[in-house]
């Protein structure tokens, strides 16, 4: 591993809350860190901030008061960008505007030595245009941090069109010898974590526009059914409504209005309205002091059945439930419906529960059918949620409830939409992830490595299309895309490509 060596000055153009913390970073490391800011006495001031914040390190145990001493001596505020000629890295942690990035970097280009690393925070911004004034845009390279910088360990190593691997290289070993998890991607709209997070938002956006669910009870699907640690809203009201919507609008953009990325008028209306989250006091939820957080709808408890019968074989990712159903004492017959292929569940009363097939219960031939939702781990999970045909009964609809609620899961019944919640949730990531890959965006384990560190997720994305299976996220897919046709549900060339190759090895 080749760094840059902690005797060399690392300045930082920007002193928000990312500069500072990527500074901190630094100082931390053992490097001389050297501060500005365009602002009068900014620079000065978040120097105060960082030696505060490395006052509580101490008084927690995380460094040594020595360590302190030593570190608050490395830290100096500068008046002029020709204050950071010495520099060995130089990173940019402005606002996200490109021309005001082209032009500090042009500047510096000027200042610092022809080896210096440029390096720019952007999260939204080509890498590529950033450098595009430079004469040498070589050495320019995107360090994406994540925020607060001193605490998430992932840092995006973007190359732009003309960088230098030799650039990256050392952007990649500096961010690891400062205690990161750097992986490396090309220069993607929304590199890695942004780009392929984005179904996560935009699918619990539509599934709220369609009317399928209120808000918090898609958070408590994603939440308590798949493993995530927020639901979309209450992350996205702690992200900022009007942050989310600008990423998501700018990836939009720059993948020139591809529907998959298609932002949501329902969060536009919400930041219009000032509805920014938690700093407003108020966006999808209430902040103010003494309100309540809605509550997710959750069926009232009903009694379980003493047996339901099973056809065929329930998909790959549902097969668990039988054993989960027999250990919960209620007796698993073999049902021997004829006219139908795919497994599933019959219920006492007759009516029948099957995973979400990317079609509407309502769809399905034999009119009672409830669809349920999937689960990434049926075991692990503590909510499901369950879509009933038009045909079914209050009596068919609570066997069902009383099923899941025997096996220890509460239950949301929501509006027969495709792909439900969690499922078209799920499928959309995975194929985001999976053509990611193909494109040569990132290799396969460090989109899993980011999207797990980057945005807290519960498993990888590449780790997930093994577990359900290529085929069967393509099928749902599908599915979706012939009863919504407009693009948004195409499954990517590269899913189906490995649909294809799991097919041959089996």
């Amino acid at each position: 591993m080749t760094a840059i060596g902690t005797s060399s000055t690392v300045a930082v153009v920007g002193t928000g809350t990312m500069g500072q913390g990527i500074a901190q970073v630094a100082l931390v490391a053992g490097h001389p860190v050297r501060l500005y800011d365009t602002a009068p006495g900014r620079a000065g001031k978040a120097a105060g901030e960082i030696v505060r914040r490395l006052d509580r390190l101490v008084e927690k145990g995380r460094i040594t008061a020595d360590e302190r001493d030593a570190a608050r001596a490395r830290l100096s505020p500068a008046d002029a960008l020709a204050e950071l000629a010495d520099a060995a890295l130089v990173i940019e942690a402005i606002l996200e505007q490109l021309p005001a990035k082209q032009e500090l970097f042009t500047a510096l280009e000027g200042i610092v030595a022809a080896d210096c690393l440029l390096a720019t925070n952007t999260s939204s911004l080509s890498v590529t245009a950033v450098a595009g004034r430079l004469r040498h845009p070589g050495r320019c390279v995107g360090m994406h941090f994540f925020n607060p910088a001193p605490l998430l360990p992932l840092v995006e190593v973007i190359s732009g069109f003309a960088t230098d691997e030799a650039a990256a290289a050392l952007a990649y070993d500096t961010a690891a010898a400062w205690g990161k998890t750097p992986v490396r991607c090309t220069d993607t709209p929304g590199f890695i974590v942004n780009r392929i997070a984005r179904p996560f938002y935009a699918e619990a956006l539509r599934v709220y526009e369609e009317r399928v669910a209120d808000p918090a009870t898609i958070d408590a699907v994603l939440r308590d059914g798949t493993g995530f640690r927020m639901g979309p809203f209450e992350l996205t009201d702690l992200i900022g409504q009007d942050v989310n919507e600008a990423v998501t609008h700018s990836v939009w953009q720059a993948f020139f209005q591809d529907p998959k990325f298609t932002p949501s008028l329902a969060q536009r209306r919400l930041v219009e309205s000032g509805l920014h989250g938690r700093k407003a006091g108020r966006g999808w939820f209430d902040y103010s002091e003494g309100a309540t957080r809605p509550e997710p709808r959750t069926a009232a408890p009903c009694p379980a059945p003493a047996s339901v019968g099973l056809h065929a074989k329930l998909p790959g990712p549902a097969a668990v439930l039988r054993e989960l159903i027999e250990e919960a004492g209620i007796k698993v017959t073999r049902d021997r419906t004829p006219w139908e292929s795919e497994g599933f569940l019959r219920l006492p009363g007759g009516a029948c529960l099957a995973l979400t097939n990317g079609y509407p219960a309502t769809s399905n031939a034999y009119g009672k059918y409830i669809r349920f939702d999937l689960s990434l781990d049926y075991r692990a999970a503590t909510r499901i949620a369950l879509a009933p045909s038009a045909a079914v009964s209050e009596a068919d609809l609570a066997e069902a409830a009383g099923l899941f609620q025997a096996l220890g899961k509460q239950v949301s019944v929501i509006e027969d939409v495709p792909g439900m919640i969690a499922a078209r949730t799920l499928a959309m990531i995975i194929d985001f992830a999976v053509d990611a890959a193909a494109r040569g965006v990132a290799a396969p384990e460090d989109i899993d490595t980011a999207m797990r560190l980057g945005v807290n997720y519960p498993g990888g994305p590449m780790e997930w299309v093994e577990r359900l299976g290529a085929q069967w996220v393509w099928d749902l897919l599908d599915s979706m895309h012939h009863q919504n046709p407009g693009g948004r549900y195409v499954p990517s060339w590269a899913l189906r490509r490995r649909a294809d190759l799991e097919e041959q090895v089996l």
